[in-house]
């Protein structure tokens, strides 16, 4: 059982005990140990095994840890299955709604015998939801959305949720005898914000029933969904369904190509090859015989040309390799074969991270450890940006606290060599277009980076207009998480974004593509078109504690799905020549 298997038992077990009206601390206590759960970089099984005593990790506490070595020994949590007989554990689904948290969750369950989702919709098309104390027509509306985004999504995983889940499995492969190499594929290998099911390829000569029986083994796994001689499917507990394919090393990088996707790149692909006289398949690329007829062909029939490296694939079509974070067909294959893809941005070449939280507002730590967890990663620098006042519930900053954080970080500019540390806030932009913060403040500030925050259900007409009387503010630099959305959980509100692009050209406003795995905020598909109006990009990760800034990855990931080069990326940028750009309208 993988830690985000044990993390995700432990949530579970924390909403049923919120919903239940239980002690916030001992609710916070359980939250607190799947934060620690969620930064290991070790899995507990092999705490647990070498009898490790977890109660030294931090926010683990005795009876936590003996909640996790019995998930981990026995499958089951004997208080979570306690808690599940008085509250139906289905409830969980409905707190993961948007607009409905445990209080209405329990509301729900004890006055209308809501227990599903499905029990949910059927009060909601009766017209009780909106009867009841707290609630109103607006928020069953709300709710109602919130089920159909949570249908769309049902069966996908973010990219974070499925690197962790099949981490051991994927080891599990590399172990196994005769298998000389292990390779992710899939839209996983194509760095999808969401994955439906994971495929690995192993490398092995000779028969492969012993490596899909080593496959099927794994101790995660919760059922056998299939297993022969070269393939074998399983369903892990969190019910990711992972796939394995064993291949001869002569088609291997064929197999590669073919199992990476996507469906419409491989199609873009196989129609070139056609054109040439030739046949790609998952185990090569042949010549086909000019007398014969492709319903008669076997797999491997044909002049063999290339098979065992995806480059020879590429290379043998008179194409470039395509790197797999392209392969939608938006045009790479007929950029690969005119020599003129894009050199890609890199993790290591990002200067700066330009959106994080201190104990100002709502994160964990102070500004100096976030400043100095920067430094460590060799950052030039950052900006600070806790929240404005409209965000009161986390403490959102007044110019007061503002000028106040002023002087901290002016302190800490004297004291910490080798990081600049700009002056920022995340600003809220208010329902009427205006921002949360006076002009006196704006101009104070190194980098002005606005985000909406509030008033997410507005038509898409009133919010294009919102964002845009926004973004026409002279201080604004830098529109974050510009479209809202929360993957799986909240689909992003109504607005224009070309609109809101074509006007971040013609002001010179940089975009944010949020790098928590929650949000990738912007798509792919509005970073490509980002890049197409010369707007400058910003991969910043929102990270609320350290081992958030880690998130720059799957920022990077994205933009790199969006085309992006290190000259669209701004924070690829030298301090110097991010001065200057902060400078632009001087």
């Amino acid at each position: 059982m993988e830690n985000l298997d044990v993390a995700r038992t432990l949530t579970t077990l924390a909403d049923l005990l919120e919903i239940q009206g239980a002690s916030p601390f001992r609710i916070r206590a359980y939250r607190n140990a799947v934060a620690t759960i969620d930064s290991l970089t070790r899995t507990l099984e092999s705490m647990v095994e070498n009898g490790e005593d977890l109660t030294e990790l931090p926010g683990v506490g005795k009876s936590v840890a003996q909640h996790v070595t019995e998930l981990l020994e026995t499958g089951r949590i004997t208080r979570l299955d306690e808690v599940s007989a008085e509250v139906p554990i289905t409830l969980v689904e409905l707190v993961r709604l948007d607009g409905v948290g445990p209080k209405k969750a329990k509301k729900l369950f004890d006055e209308l015998d809501v227990k599903t989702v499905d029990d949910l919709e059927a009060a909601l098309d009766a017209g009780s939801v909106e009867q009841l104390d707290g609630f109103g027509a607006k928020s069953a509306e709300k709710i109602r959305v919130a089920i159909e985004d949570h249908r769309k999504h049902s069966g996908r995983f973010q990219i974070h949720e499925a690197e962790k889940l099949i981490a051991g499995l994927f080891e599990h492969v590399r172990s196994a005898a005769g298998v000389e190499e292990a390779v992710v594929a899939g839209s996983l290998r194509r760095r999808k914000e969401t994955i439906g099911d994971v495929d690995i390829l192993a490398r092995c000569e000779g028969d492969g029933t012993p490596v899909v029986e080593h496959f099927v083994s794994f101790n995660g796994v919760a059922r056998i969904l299939g297993a022969g001689e070269t393939k074998g499917s399983v369903l892990l507990h969190s019910g990711l369904q992972v796939d394995l394919r064993v291949i001869p090393g002569r088609s291997f990088g064929a197999a590669l190509q073919y199992f990476t996707g996507s469906k419409e790149h491989n199609v873009a692909v196989r129609t070139r090859a056609v054109r040439q006289g030739l046949r790609v398949n998952e185990w090569g690329v042949f010549r086909v015989p000019e007398d014969a007829s492709p319903d008669e062909l076997g797999k491997e029939d044909g002049e063999r040309l290339a098979g065992e490296t995806e480059e020879g694939v590429y290379e043998a079509l008179g194409m470039a390799w395509v790197p797999p974070v392209l392969r939608e067909n938006r045009g790479e294959v007929e950029a690969a074969v005119a020599g003129e893809l894009p050199e890609l941005v890199h993790l290591d070449q990002i200067k700066g991270d330009l959106q994080m939280h201190s104990t100002w507002s709502d994160g964990a730590v102070s500004l100096e450890e976030m400043a100095l967890a920067c430094r460590d990663l060799g950052y030039e620098y950052i900006a600070v940006t806790d929240h404005s006042q409209a965000m009161a519930m986390v403490q959102g900053l007044t110019p007061e606290r503002a000028r106040e954080q002023w002087a901290e970080i002016d302190e800490l500019r004297e004291r910490i060599e080798g990081i600049e540390i700009f002056k920022s806030v995340e600003i809220d932009i208010l329902k009427d277009g205006s921002l949360d913060m006076p002009d006196d403040v704006l101009e104070e500030l190194d980098v002005v980076v606005i985000s909406v925050h509030s008033f997410m259900d507005m038509d898409r007409s009133t919010m294009t207009d919102r964002v845009l009387t926004a973004m026409a503010h002279p201080a604004v630099d830098i529109l974050a998480h510009p479209t809202g959305r929360r993957i799986n959980r909240r689909e992003p509100f109504e607005m224009d974004v070309e609109a809101v692009l074509e006007a971040a050209a013609d002001l010179g406003i940089a975009v944010e593509l949020n790098a928590n795995p929650n949000r990738l905020d912007l798509r792919d598909t509005h970073v490509y078109r980002a890049r197409e109006l010369g707007v400058p990009v910003v991969i910043s990760t929102d990270a609320h504690a350290p081992r958030g800034l880690n998130d720059m990855r799957f920022g990077v990931d994205q933009a790199r799905r969006g085309w992006l080069a290190p000259k669209d990326v701004l924070n690829t940028r030298s301090l110097t020549d991010f001065r200057a750009w902060l400078n632009r309208r001087a």
